[in-house]
């Protein structure tokens, strides 16, 4: 099919990248590299070391301040040189944490080579009580980052960093997300508290509640207690505010496609949004979490998405431990969601088909099932919004 002109010019197809987060790709030279791991925390930051020339490895802890981690990099450079080392490259790591990418952007701006390691590929002790420090943890750290350096597969994983404008871009979704949420959990509490009374037929979320939470009445005829009735008020009260929230948000979020019609991000959204049975906030979910990332091929959107399998296979044990969990769950539970969605949606597609005719004899690993359509579903996203490709027998809305 003829890839769609918008993102002819904006989005030429991509080639098959290297992994360059689980190897450098840049030959080490370990006698002009200073290296250097950080253990970040709200107190203070513990940095290790490794200094070429300098036999001992050295440990600091500061507070947590980049200008003075900056002046410790420079007085361990300055020591190097005094020694007869020429350093033409710095390389920092940090794990992935509560303080996000900041750090590492800032870094860069000085010309600092800066890496950010995924916290889950480091290995650990297996032992079943093993003793954990912030200087062991720097020890392990430093000992996966120059193994990363080296080339060798699989010492550790880095993180893709961000721009400011990328995690910004996140943020509507996931706001909207917590407010659903906080939504759902005021509804569920005055749901309860009514129970309780004996009261089962009351809708909070209708637009007359409040006024209609005066005519409630108990089986035995009584009027809501003052206590419970203020309560009440004040919930509905909090979930109108939050809906009115979700409308602010909802309507910046057109606002932006429209101010932005030919950003790259909005090319995407408005492209996934004309497949039936996708809507504007899973679009723009998915293009923001996953879809512009730079992904290697299928198998890495899979694995980003936390969709793929974890078998256990050990001599004659072989068995499958079920979804590895590894990914972006925000992203795993949105696919799961419009999988099902699609099945409704998009009853013609190729996609569809396959499942049901899976399913047809075993309709118990429904379930199992969908979770491999949600996979297929979003690599087959991936490619349309990449190459223009559009699914088979996938209905499309008119642009």
């Amino acid at each position: 099919m003829q890839k769609p002109k918008a993102l002819q010019s904006k989005r030429p197809q991509r080639r098959r990248k290297p992994n360059d987060l689980s190897r450098c790709l840049v030959p080490l030279v370990a006698d002009e590299t200073l290296i250097a791991v950080v253990e970040l925390s709200l107190a203070n930051w513990l940095i290790a070391g490794v200094v070429p020339g300098v036999e001992r490895q050295p440990l600091k802890k500061l507070k947590p301040e980049p200008d003075r981690l900056l002046e410790l990099l420079q007085r361990w450079r300055s020591e190097a040189e005094r020694l007869g080392r020429r350093i033409t490259r710095i390389a920092i790591a940090y794990e992935a944490g509560r303080d996000g990418f900041w750090l590492a952007r800032t870094f860069k701006a000085h010309g600092i080579e800066v890496h950010v390691i995924h916290p889950a590929s480091v290995a650990v002790s297996r032992e079943h009580r093993r003793a954990k420090t912030d200087r062991l943890d720097t020890e392990l750290l430093k000992r996966a980052f120059i193994g990363w350096l080296r080339g060798e597969r699989d010492h550790c994983r880095m993180v893709a960093i961000p721009t400011f404008q990328e995690e910004d871009a996140k943020r509507p979704s996931r706001e909207r997300e917590c407010l659903i949420g906080e939504q759902s959990r005021l509804i569920n509490r005055m749901k309860s508290t009514l129970v309780r009374l004996g009261i089962r037929e009351f809708n909070p979320k209708l637009k007359s509640a409040l006024q209609r939470l005066e005519d409630l009445r108990t089986p035995e005829g009584e009027a809501l207690p003052p206590n419970t009735l203020a309560e009440l008020r004040r919930d509905l009260e909090r979930r109108a505010f939050i809906c009115d929230q979700i409308a602010k948000i909802e309507a910046e979020r057109i606002a932006s496609l429209k101010r932005a019609p030919n950003a790259e991000a909005s090319i995407m959204v408005r492209l996934l949004s004309q497949v039936i049975g996708i809507g504007l906030e899973t679009a723009d979910l998915l293009v923001h979490e996953i879809l512009l990332r730079s992904m290697r091929d299928r198998r890495a959107v899979g694995r980003y998405a936390g969709l793929t399998g974890s078998p256990q296979q050990s001599g004659s044990l072989n068995r499958e431990k079920g979804l590895a969990r590894s990914g972006n769950p925000r992203v795993r539970h949105t696919m799961v969601q419009l999988a099902w969605r699609f099945l409704r949606h998009q009853k013609d597609s190729a996609l569809a088909r396959w499942f049901h005719q899976r399913t047809q004899n075993a309709p118990r690993t429904r379930k199992t099932m969908i979770v491999a359509l949600a996979r297929k579903l979003l690599v087959a996203l991936w490619r349309l919004v990449n190459e223009g490709i559009v699914p088979e027998g996938v209905i499309m809305r008119a642009a």
